[in-house]
């Protein structure tokens, strides 16, 4: 039995992470923010090796306290996995004056994969998924207003947070200093989340195109599925659509890394 943690687990590919992980006998804690899907997955399986724990991850606080309940019930994670992110179509602060999609898809992560330290060293082997868009090189920090105050777009900040979570992963396996193995993965084009989009026009387009187009979830998940029982050897490991990425890609350089880091830590 291992313990598994799983951000943004009540749709899409967080959620069958969730169900598959179940069917194999672990524990697993599941963290979203709408506290009527998180019921009803309880209410579905019907599983005591089910915790949900709803919490707005876009706020510091939020994540903090989600941390603490975790330590308070578990005294080691196996695997966090990632999939927690949001579209905003236009520009939203959060509580902490952060926008919201910098916040959410990578702050969370960042604040998740650190501050969960002990309990995944505590581990025999354990490994950090983080889903979201390695190999892509489209995007960038935007190093002068990384909340994106002037200029915000909705795809640009989508690009921004991805490459950020790149250099999350490079940041961690080289200072991170813990036990646990950091995955980074881009599964594609997949019907997880497509009904996340604002606009009714761009979210039915994205359903029409996810119908045609997209991988089912379930073979999306697949390969995160396996990594939990078995970790990569790597401290880094990144795989896009099944393949696996140059670690000395540009998007993955490790000056930008530590940049990006120092960044977040005047943050938190």
């Amino acid at each position: 039995m291992k313990t598994v943690i799983i951000s943004g687990g009540t749709d899409g590919m967080g959620r069958e992470t969730a169900l598959r992980r179940l069917d194999r006998g672990d524990k697993v804690v599941v963290i979203g923010s709408n506290e009527a899907k998180g019921r009803a997955l309880v209410d579905q399986v019907s599983n005591p090796n089910l915790l949900f724990l709803r919490a707005d991850l876009s706020s510091v606080a939020e994540v903090e306290r989600v941390v603490r309940e975790v330590s308070d019930r578990h005294e080691s994670v196996d695997a966090l996995a990632l999939f927690a992110n949001r579209l905003h179509r236009r520009r939203v602060e959060t509580v902490d004056g952060l926008e919201a999609t910098f916040a959410l898809y990578y702050l969370s992560r960042y604040l998740l994969s650190h501050r969960l330290r002990p309990l995944l060293d505590a581990s025999e082997n354990p490994v950090i998924i983080s889903v979201a868009g390695v190999g892509v090189t489209a995007g960038r920090i935007h190093w002068d207003e990384p909340q994106l105050t002037r200029k915000y777009g909705q795809v640009r900040a989508q690009l921004q947070a991805g490459r950020a979570n790149d250099l999350l992963g490079v940041a961690f396996a080289e200072h991170g200093g813990g036990r646990a193995r950091y995955v980074m993965y881009h599964p594609g084009f997949t019907r997880s989340g497509l009904d996340s989009a604002e606009n009714p026009l761009v979210r039915g387009g994205i359903k029409l195109l996810g119908r045609f187009f997209a991988r089912p979830v379930a073979e999306s998940v697949r390969p995160v599925v396996e990594w939990i029982d078995r970790p990569p050897v790597a401290p880094l490991t990144a795989v896009d659509r099944g393949r696996p990425v140059d670690l000395a890609l540009r998007t993955l350089d490790s000056a930008d890394a530590a940049r990006l880091a120092r960044y977040t830590e005047t943050l938190v």
